[in-house]
């Protein structure tokens, strides 16, 4: 429950949301779809785009700015690094500090958000797990917006199986 003097937003220390989804693709054309930052929108509830210059692919330590559009009344700018890369297997990004930041840049909350993808052959597919782990400093404020659009596993869900449908629309345009 929210402060009676701050409305919207929760105080929170470490949350975790994953999901798994079986995808009708191979793990590379997963890998190659969701390590392009520029395929989000089409993905993603909340993602505007990317709002800075990346070049392709993106390397580890590589940094971009997503914003992120949660409902009409609330935006913010998540600035993301590469932290680890292996093709097919594994692809992680991080947030450090800036957390809930004005699509300026400016403002946002401390904290660490660290979004991991991994993807492992199922048959003739892939097994594609999403995992969103957050720390903040305790007693930190996030606005609650931002926080079910990070936490909601049917989020995560929603967003492997627009990779799915995305893959499967460009085999079929191949």
């Amino acid at each position: 429950m929210p402060p009676d003097d701050v409305e919207g937003v929760v105080a929170m220390g470490v949350f975790t949301a994953s999901g798994e989804t079986l995808l009708a693709a191979t793990p590379e054309e997963v890998y190659d779809f969701v390590s392009n930052p520029h395929n989000w929108p089409k993905l993603y509830r909340g993602s505007a785009g990317v709002q800075s210059e990346i070049r392709l692919p993106v390397q580890v330590g590589d940094t971009w700015s997503e914003t992120v559009a949660v409902g009409e009344d609330f935006s913010c700018r998540s600035t993301w690094t590469l932290i680890t890369a292996v093709r097919p297997r594994k692809w992680v990004f991080q947030q450090v500090n800036g957390i809930g930041a004005a699509p300026d840049g400016s403002g946002g909350v401390d904290g660490i958000t660290t979004i991991s993808y991994t993807f492992a052959p199922a048959g003739d597919g892939t097994l594609f797990h999403r995992s969103i782990h957050c720390e903040m400093p305790h007693g930190t404020v996030i606005a609650e917006k931002l926080l079910l659009a990070r936490a909601n596993p049917a989020n995560i869900e929603h967003y492997q199986l627009g990779v799915e449908r995305e893959i499967l629309k460009e085999r079929a345009n191949a």
